[in-house]
């Protein structure tokens, strides 16, 4: 498979570029960068045959098949509808979109297009996660009482710049890290968040910007969920809970790009270490979209998981900012 990189971007350089070549056969064409010099350095840092400024030249090199997406998010809805007008499989960053009405959109020409259109949710590619879904859908701990999520960090310095300061480029922590949460929580839980009540702020780091926020979630099942997502806690540590009739996982440090982290299970028996592969995260995703492209398969992540974490978003978004308790809206998917 032959791939256009759209946007020069730090995650790619950091994982996804070497998940792309892990893949048998694999050739990364060209990147896209709307500053030409940025874009010239990029691809000869990481051996790219070629770098462009324009989309149509990115779309429209010889034996393109596929595109990542990795750009400010006001740009992945034009570039995905680009992508999957010109016939190629698309794997785009979370948010999908600033609105859910795009996302919605990309993932329906996509659907119509016959192409793969997948989001880079990574952490359900991570073995501690693969682990807990498995214990929990075969009833390890019973049935599902509540779940909490705790995802606050510090965010590093070179990549605060837009997120901590850009509302237009989609900046804020909860495009950028309560969507992880969301899909996280779907993928445990196997249902859809149905409203969600929150609170937000700027806590020293945003700038126009919300740097924190809480939210509590309702599911149809009747269990609750609680999130807590910040860029400024150094400290705070990262991981989850889901507490069950019958037991408890816990999950410590396992919110992160590494093949890293600890999982036990409480119940009457005592404490019980939950054992996990340590795969690389990004190898696995970029391995199930290839071979959904192939026909085989689905990516680990699709475009319908990707609407509905934005969907989650977005209603904590509004929850915080209202005041008042948000029914999620999907855009009926």
């Amino acid at each position: 498979m032959r791939w256009a990189l759209l946007g020069a971007s730090r995650i790619a350089s950091s994982y996804v570029i070497d998940a792309i070549r892990a893949q048998q056969g694999a050739e990364i064409v060209s990147v896209l960068s709307s500053d030409a010099g940025r874009g010239r350095a990029y691809a000869e840092r990481h051996g790219i045959a070629g770098s462009v400024t324009d989309l149509d030249a990115a779309l429209g090199a010889e034996g393109v098949e596929a595109v990542y997406i990795s750009t400010t998010n006001e740009k992945h809805h034009p570039q995905a509808m680009a992508a999957i007008a010109a016939g190629k499989h698309v794997l785009c960053e979370k948010p999908l979109a600033t609105e859910l009405s795009q996302a919605v959109e990309m993932v329906t020409a996509a659907r119509e297009a016959g192409v793969v259109f997948a989001t880079n949710h990574h952490l359900r590619n991570a073995g501690a996660h693969l682990a807990i879904r498995e214990a929990v859908a075969s009833g390890r701990i019973g049935r599902v009482l509540s779940m909490r999520v705790f995802h606050a960090v510090s965010l590093p310095e070179e990549l605060r710049g837009w997120r901590v300061a850009d509302a237009a480029a989609g900046g804020g922590v909860i495009p950028d890290i309560t969507v992880h949460d969301a899909d996280t929580v779907r993928f445990h839980l196997g249902e859809d968040p149905a409203t969600v009540v929150a609170r937000a702020g700027e806590s020293g780091l945003g700038q126009g910007v919300e740097d924190s926020v809480m939210s509590v979630w309702s599911m149809p099942s009747g269990a609750m969920v609680q999130a807590h997502e910040s860029f400024t806690h150094p400290h705070a540590g990262t991981g989850l809970e889901i507490h069950g009739t019958e037991g408890s996982i816990v999950a410590r440090g396992v919110m992160t790009q590494e093949a890293v982290g600890e999982v036990w299970i409480e119940d009457a028996e005592g404490r019980h270490a939950l054992k996990f592969e340590t795969h690389n995260l990004y190898h696995r995703a970029l391995g199930l979209f290839t071979a959904a492209a192939r026909g085989e398969g689905r990516p680990s992540a699709d475009g319908v998981d990707g609407v509905k974490s934005l969907a989650v978003a977005l209603a904590v978004r509004e929850a915080a900012r209202s005041g008042r308790a948000v029914d999620v809206d999907y855009g009926g998917l």
